[in-house]
């Protein structure tokens, strides 16, 4: 079991708390070993609005106060912490944006081999438990001189919607957090898992972090095609083998004529153009590692390199 625990800190914005928390317990709902949990953090000098039995009130910046176990679990390496942003006006961005308990869990978190990650201003946190120096990461817009201010030490990446380093994941404000678990899910269980959970959520399955294989999906899966997107889910995960397009058209329930008129009416290709799409950003992506041609052009399923050479000429 992969836990997802959520440190709730006071005036955190709800989207920032319900878009990863909504995309893990999807994920969860689809099979994938995934849990929940929440902890709440006070700032030194801030008294809770409320304890009853172990438990904290933490008042959202919407006004909805939410109640959470003031304990933290045990933590294994297989699990995540994630700080969820607030509203910056509510505390000055000077004071401190965790308790310093809280600080030395995710320190200590990470140490231990867990992952921790952030949602907008929850960037602060993770830099005042001093795990963003040296690193790179990213903030809301509006925040990020604000962070590289106060954090030199830091490498604030402007202008993407999430930021992998030595796992430490940082994403920007508000929706961003949807991408960002979205990414979580796609890194540890592939693109179709995130694929198909973007989908049950009506969501955009944006991917603009440091995963550039996933960048077709950027580019072609913005469309409410359900047939399509079927057709692609076995795409992403297939892509490497032979995928003719009865096989395809079998798994989106459609006519081989229906499922290649719908494909380029939704993604602007075919769906032999789009497994090749995949198949190039993937080889690009193995040759970025040091992998030669020809290695990489057997990995993603070309059975010699002359493809791979003509499909990055034409690119």
């Amino acid at each position: 079991m992969n836990r997802i625990v959520f440190l709730l800190v006071p005036g955190l914005h709800l989207l920032d708390l319900a878009g990863p928390a909504q995309v893990f317990s999807t994920a969860a709902d689809t099979g994938l070993p995934y849990g929940l949990a929440y902890v709440a953090d006070h700032p030194a000098g801030e008294p809770a609005d409320g304890t009853e039995g172990g438990r904290e009130d933490v008042l959202t910046a919407q006004g909805l106060p939410l109640r959470a176990p003031a304990a933290w679990p045990d933590l294994t390496a297989a699990d995540t912490v994630l700080v969820p942003g607030w509203r910056w006006g509510i505390r000055p961005l000077h004071a401190p944006p965790i308790s310093g308990h809280a600080a030395r869990r995710l320190a200590a978190h990470h140490a231990a081999g867990g992952t921790v990650a952030s949602v907008c201003a929850g960037a602060f946190a993770l830099a005042h438990a001093g795990l963003l120096d040296g690193r790179r990461c990213t903030t809301h817009h509006q925040l990020q001189d604000a962070l590289a201010r106060r954090h030199p030490r830091a490498t604030v990446v402007r202008d993407v919607l999430y930021v992998t380093d030595g796992r430490v994941v940082t994403s920007a404000g508000i929706a961003s957090g949807i991408d960002l678990a979205l990414h979580m899910v796609a890194a540890r269980h592939g693109p179709g898992a995130a694929a198909r959970i973007a989908r049950t959520m009506v969501v955009y399955a944006r991917r603009n972090g440091d995963q550039p294989q996933a960048g077709v999906m950027l580019r072609h899966r913005a469309h409410l095609s359900d047939a399509v997107h079927r057709a692609q889910d076995l795409i992403d995960t297939g892509y490497t083998r032979p995928l003719p397009l009865h096989r395809l058209a079998a798994a989106a329930g459609v006519s081989e004529r229906t499922l290649t008129r719908r494909f380029a009416a939704a993604t602007g290709l075919t769906p032999l153009r789009y497994q090749q799409e995949l198949r190039l950003e993937h080889a690009e992506h193995l040759i970025g590692q040091g992998a030669t041609a020809d290695t990489a052009a057997r990995a993603v399923g070309f059975t010699d390199a002359r493809m791979l050479r003509r499909l990055r000429a034409r690119a």
